[in-house]
């Protein structure tokens, strides 16, 4: 469309953005660095204890952006769910697909949901990666009762991944690690001690962009550390069974690609344990939890019954050229 257009992150995502992008300007800006407890029934005292050190990257970050603005001659922002991006100075847009972020407890959740509000309607708008639709993916997540005061447009499913290309299946699985540590580590451990179930025909990707050390082994997994974008999208379309996490992100890829998967959601991640629940009783999606017994799950995974709906393209393109030309001048 014309914009020149500059990234702004720092750690694992900076290198892996770079490699993805490397014509685009890049700005260190670092992020929230949240902890995640070992123990799920202790993740919402752990989230409790680091609120103010949050609330202090929020303030920096848009004390930063508004320098920034100022340095390079910025006309709109794009926040992906980073709450501090906002300013008088430029339309700034915020883009997620958790209106109502889950909590353990509603008292909880009613206290998150005032400052989750609070803050995105500070901007000049509020995009949703998901359908507007009753048929959708993240439920009440991103269709709660109550929308923010600015306005809402629903973006539709995105994805990286082309739905019109085939590949031949190579893999029985693809099994797709991510997420905080030490629950990254922890899933992986199980995975490996399963090897005996994927029968020689698995590929473990890590999730560790950057890793330079020993590779574990296990006989009849191929394991990497990373896979860029166009080998990953290679790679999932080769499998024929998924197991990730159940990332919103991962989420919206196996639906673009009709793909069958077996969820396991971060311990403690409300949100995914949430997800995974509502897809598998909608049939789109098996999940089960991290403690459960793999090699039995992995087994409920092949015979289940997948109903996987056919979603159709989405309305980025179309949103973001009318926000331009509504909000920017053209030149």
């Amino acid at each position: 469309m014309g914009c020149k257009v500059s990234i702004a992150t720092d750690g694992p995502q900076l290198s892996l953005l770079q490699h993805e992008f490397p014509q685009l300007d890049f700005l260190v800006l670092k992020g929230y660095n949240v902890v995640y407890a070992t123990n799920k029934r202790f993740l919402p005292v752990k989230i409790l204890q680091q609120a103010p050190k949050i609330l202090k990257k929020i303030r920096a970050e848009h004390a930063w952006l508004q320098r920034i603005i100022l340095e390079k001659g910025i006309d709109l922002v794009i926040s992906d769910n980073r709450f501090g991006l906002y300013t008088r100075l430029a339309p700034c847009i915020f883009i997620t697909h958790q209106l109502q972020i889950q909590a353990p407890y509603r008292w909880l959740q009613n206290i998150i949901q005032k400052i989750n509000y609070k803050y995105i309607n500070r901007f000049t708008e509020c995009w949703v990666s998901d359908r507007e639709e009753q048929e959708n993916i993240a439920g009440n997540l991103s269709h709660p009762r109550r929308l923010p005061a600015i306005p809402v447009r629903y973006l539709g499913i995105l994805s990286r991944f082309d739905s019109t290309v085939a590949e031949n299946q190579k893999y029985d699985w693809l099994i797709a690690l991510s997420g905080p540590e030490p629950q990254r580590t922890l899933l992986e451990e199980k995975v490996l001690a399963a090897a005996a179930a994927f029968a020689n025909q698995a590929l473990l990707v890590r999730g560790k962009p950057g890793e330079t050390g020993i590779l574990p082994k296990a006989e009849g997994i191929t394991i990497v550390n990373h896979l860029a974008g166009r080998d990953m999208e290679r790679a999932f379309r080769q499998a024929k069974f998924i197991i990730c996490r159940s990332g919103y992100t991962t989420i919206m890829e196996l639906v673009s690609l009709q793909k069958k998967a077996m969820l396991i959601p971060t311990p403690g991640q409300t949100e995914q344990e949430y997800l995974a629940k509502r897809l598998m009783e909608q049939g789109w999606f098996f999940s089960c939890n991290q403690h459960d017994d793999l090699l039995q799950k992995i087994k409920d995974a092949q015979s289940f019954n997948y109903t996987l709906p056919e979603l159709p393209k989405n309305r980025l393109e179309e949103i973001l050229k009318n926000f331009l030309e509504k909000h920017t001048t053209p030149g």
